[in-house]
C-alpha cells in the first residue's frame, strides 16, 4: 500500500462519508471513491459496508484503520527526525509532563551537558499523557513517562525512579494531620472532589470535581479548597505553605522511565539514555 492510499482510507474511515472525506483531503469525491475501490480489489477484502444511508467499517476495515494510523504516524515521525538530523545544529527533543520529575530532569540535563559529545536538548513541557503522542509521531526523540499512568507499549525504556503517592490538600483541612489515608477515604471526600483531567479527545469525564488542564491550575485550585489530588511524593518541592501532604497507603507507586523508539539509532539519544541510567 502507498501512504497516499492509507491517508485516503483513514479519512473515509474516520468521516464515514465520502463527501466529507473528499473535502477534508481537498479533492473531488469520484477519484477518492475509485482509489478506495482499487485498494479493496488489490487487498482482496471489503473495507466498507456501503449502505443507502450510511457507510460502516467491516472487520477488515477496522483493522486497516488501526494499522494505517500507526503506519502514517511512523512515516511522519521518520520525516521529522530526518529533518532534525539534517539541521545546521542538530539536537534532540525531550518531552516531559509539566510539573513532573523536575528535580530528576534538572539533574539529567546538567549531567548530559557535561558529556563531551553533548548536543542541544530542547525540552517540551506537555500536558498529562501528551508525551507519549509526541514521541510516537516524531515531535520528540525521547520522553520521561510515568507508569502506570502513561503507556510504554512499543517503546524501549529504562526505569529511573520509583516513588510513593501522596494526597495534596489545602493546609488547614481536617485530614491534613492524619498520618496516612486510603484510596477509599480519598474518593469519599465530598468537600474536596478529585479533579477531572481531559481525555485524549479533549472531552472531560463526568463528575463533581473541577476540570483541570495543567499542574499550575491544579495546585491553585487545591490551595483555594476546591479539590485535592493524588500525586507522586516528589511534588513536595513545588508546593507552598497553602498545601498539605498526607501519604496514601494503598496508592500504586509511580515509576519514572526514560523512553525512546526502539529502532532509533541516534547517538545523542543513546548518550542521553546512558546519562539518565547512570544518574
Amino acid at each position: 500500500m502507498e501512504t497516499r492510499e492509507m491517508r485516503y482510507f483513514v479519512a473515509v474511515a474516520e468521516e464515514l462519508h465520502f463527501g466529507r472525506a473528499a473535502e477534508r483531503l481537498s479533492m473531488a469525491q469520484p477519484p477518492l471513491s475509485r482509489a478506495i475501490q482499487q485498494l479493496e480489489r488489490r487487498l482482496g477484502v471489503a473495507l466498507l459496508h456501503r449502505g443507502s444511508r450510511a457507510i460502516t467499517l467491516t472487520e477488515a476495515g477496522s483493522v486497516l484503520l488501526r494499522e494505517a494510523r500507526l503506519a502514517l504516524e511512523a512515516v511522519e515521525a521518520a520525516e521529522r527526525r530526518t529533518r532534525r538530523a539534517a539541521a545546521d545544529h542538530p539536537g534532540i527533543v525531550l518531552a516531559t509532563k509539566a510539573g513532573a520529575s523536575s528535580e530528576l530532569l534538572s539533574k539529567l540535563l546538567h549531567a548530559y551537558a557535561a558529556e563531551p559529545n553533548a548536543v542541544p536538548v530542547e525540552v517540551i513541557l506537555s500536558g498529562p499523557g501528551e508525551q507519549e503522542g509526541l514521541l510516537r509521531d516524531g515531535r520528540a526523540d525521547v520522553a520521561l513517562l510515568h507508569r502506570p499512568f502513561d503507556t510504554t507499549t512499543g517503546f524501549a525504556t529504562v526505569d529511573l525512579h520509583t516513588e510513593h503517592q501522596v494526597l495534596v490538600l489545602p493546609a488547614g483541612h481536617p485530614l491534613a494531620t492524619r498520618p496516612h489515608l486510603t484510596m477509599a477515604e480519598v474518593r469519599g471526600l465530598t468537600d474536596l472532589p478529585l479533579p477531572r483531567w481531559p481525555r485524549r479527545d479533549g472531552t472531560y469525564p463526568d463528575g463533581p470535581g473541577p476540570q483541570v488542564r495543567d499542574h499550575t491550575q491544579l495546585t491553585q485550585l487545591i490551595a483555594l479548597g476546591r479539590t485535592c489530588a493524588i500525586m507522586p511524593e516528589s511534588v513536595r518541592s513545588h508546593l507552598r505553605d497553602s498545601h498539605a501532604i498526607v501519604p496514601v497507603s494503598d496508592a500504586p507507586p509511580v515509576t519514572t522511565v526514560i523512553a525512546w523508539p526502539p529502532h532509533s539509532k541516534s547517538n545523542p539519544v543513546a548518550d542521553l539514555v546512558r546519562t539518565a541510567t547512570r544518574l
